[in-house]
């Protein structure tokens, strides 16, 4: 009796932001008038086939005729997705593929991920996600673990994933040549695309983390029935049905896996390349009209590279979004950003486990262009001390989040710290006196210096916004005084000279003395990941190996 009281408490509180969300849905066109027999068949996809599989059936009951997917072969309507990944799920079946069997997904952004991953909904199979910059022992390893008995890939791939044991079969998605291996343009093109009949359970997707320090580890991204998340988003971001955008980030990524599944809800069409090139970005983004420009921070920084006079000749006039996420969007970018796009940037932060934080708007960035934003609609964000005390706003300390989408755990095992029903995020910032936001590091990125807490964020931020400086990041080094010291990777913009005692000297001159780094290292550019994620373990092994 308890147990259900407590329920109902829970559902009658979270009524009041159900409905606001619901408002905030129908206003960007989500949620539209919709005749019985098609409302019945929408609630039997997603009882069929889940969230996943649902997403592009309903496109097509919806708008079947307009443009889904627009990439480098050419355009496909929400209706020949739809039946692709009917005839996809129904060979799949007829290869032994079962509910909750893994389907390991290694490909670029293409519409062939897009129709691995709704088939694999579809068949009531797991869909694994793997990294397209893992290295042979990593994808090995990780489809392991997650128990991949299929393997969908691009040829270019087909070394990395030589050595993965798939018992139940592969198939290439993007052909670069000839080969053994069926691809699944050869399994649609002959399979039945009539809808698959409902698997014993709908299928889910395992998200792997982007170990920029360590193993990737397998994150179940399950979508409720909650409103909250849309309409957290679409609080924030004037996103619209209908429009075009353009989705750079890899959709292996839980930052473009979301935001592709958002625009095909939106029933706007997703424009794909399979390569990053800022000049092909912008081209395909004016001709296609797009409202919205997905992008990670280091993407729009290689859009800015271009400069304005290049950026200008290109007919931008319908773009109203630049959404970013992913990792870190330094204040220098953001402002020079809008300087040359207009006031159309925006950033969330968030993470594959806790998913969404905070959102900045334009105005936002340009009241403080460090901050990452507020937190939306139902989502409640603390700060807290080593000790677990809440912190006073203005106080930097671990940074918790409840929004009700946090994951139930790793899929090896072990979960993120929680505190009175918070999930940490794993960083440390602080609020303003606005109630913004800022993220000053990673909890584990933290060392003590003397007897003081450094966080490596505040000294990249200002190194960041140096005039002579491209982009910045520190690690910690043992000290023999201090015990440990920060060292800072500095890139120096093109044409600019700058010596490791004037970075030095900067730092001194804006930060407390202890904050100084010990050493500097020039370097062409910071090692990447896929998502744009600085890997700081690299820098940390670069310093071991001098």
């Amino acid at each position: 009796m308890a147990n259900a009281i407590h329920d109902l408490t829970k559902l009658l509180t979270r009524l009041p932001l159900e409905a606001q969300a619901l408002i905030t849905m129908a206003r960007a066109g989500l949620m539209t008038p919709e005749s019985p027999l098609r409302l019945l068949q929408m609630a039997q996809a997603f009882e069929h086939y889940g969230a996943y599989g649902a997403a592009i059936r309903i496109a097509a009951l919806r708008d079947g005729d307009r443009p889904g997917v627009v990439d480098d072969l050419g355009v496909l309507t929400f209706a020949e997705l739809d039946r692709r990944s009917n005839a996809l799920a129904n060979a799949l079946r007829d290869l032994g593929i079962r509910a909750g069997d893994g389907v390991g997904i290694l490909c670029r952004n293409h519409r062939g991920i897009l129709d691995a991953i709704f088939a694999a909904a579809k068949a009531g199979a797991k869909a694994v996600m793997l990294n397209t910059d893992f290295a042979g022992p990593q994808a090995k390893a990780a489809c392991d673990r997650e128990g991949v008995k299929f393997l969908v890939y691009d040829q270019e791939f087909e070394h990395v994933s030589a050595d993965v044991e798939a018992p139940l079969g592969r198939l290439i998605a993007w052909a670069d040549g000839s080969s053994d291996v069926p691809t699944t343009e050869s399994l649609i093109a002959t399979g039945d695309g009539r809808p698959p009949t409902a698997p014993e359970k709908p299928g889910t997707v395992v998200i792997l983390t982007s170990g920029t320090t360590g193993t990737p580890k397998g994150v179940t991204r399950e979508v409720n029935m909650s409103l909250l998340a849309p309409g957290a988003l679409l609080g924030k971001v004037p996103f619209r049905r209908g429009e075009a955008t353009f989705v750079a980030p890899p959709v292996f990524h839980a930052f473009g896996l979301a935001t592709t599944l958002f625009s095909i809800a939106l029933s706007s069409t997703v424009v794909l390349r399979r390569r990053f090139d800022a000049d092909v970005v912008l081209r395909a983004t004016a001709n296609q009209g797009c409202g919205a420009l997905i992008l990670v921070p280091a993407m729009l920084d290689r859009l800015l590279e271009l400069g304005k006079e290049r950026i200008d000749e290109f007919d931008l006039s319908a773009l109203r979004i630049i959404f970013s996420s992913g990792s870190q969007l330094t204040g220098a970018v953001a402002s020079q950003a809008m300087d040359v796009f207009g006031d159309v940037v925006y950033n969330l932060y968030g993470s594959t486990e806790v998913a969404y934080v905070a959102i900045a708007t334009p105005d936002d960035l340009k009241a403080a262009p460090g901050t990452v934003g507020r937190p939306p609609l139902g989502v409640t964000v603390r700060i807290y001390d080593e000790k677990g005390q809440p912190l006073p706003q203005g106080t930097t300390g671990r940074i918790f989040v409840h929004n009700g989408e946090e994951f139930s755990g790793y899929t090896g095992g072990g979960s993120k710290e929680i505190l009175e029903g918070f999930m940490s995020t794993g960083d440390v910032g602080h609020f303003d006196e606005a109630e913004r936001l800022f993220v000053e590091g990673r909890d584990d990125d933290m060392i003590v210096s003397g007897g003081e807490n450094v966080f490596p964020g505040e000294v990249e931020d200002l190194l960041t916004a140096h005039e002579a400086i491209h982009e910045a990041a520190a690690v910690g080094v043992p000290d023999d005084a201090l015990g440990q010291r920060l060292q800072a990777f500095v890139v120096l913009n093109s044409g600019a000279h700058l010596d490791a005692d004037e970075v030095k000297a900067h730092v001194n001159r804006n930060l407390a003395r202890f904050k100084t780094p010990r050493d500097v290292i020039f370097l062409e550019t910071l090692p990447r990941n896929a998502a744009g994620k600085v890997l700081k373990q690299q820098l940390i092994e670069m310093d071991a190996d001098e």
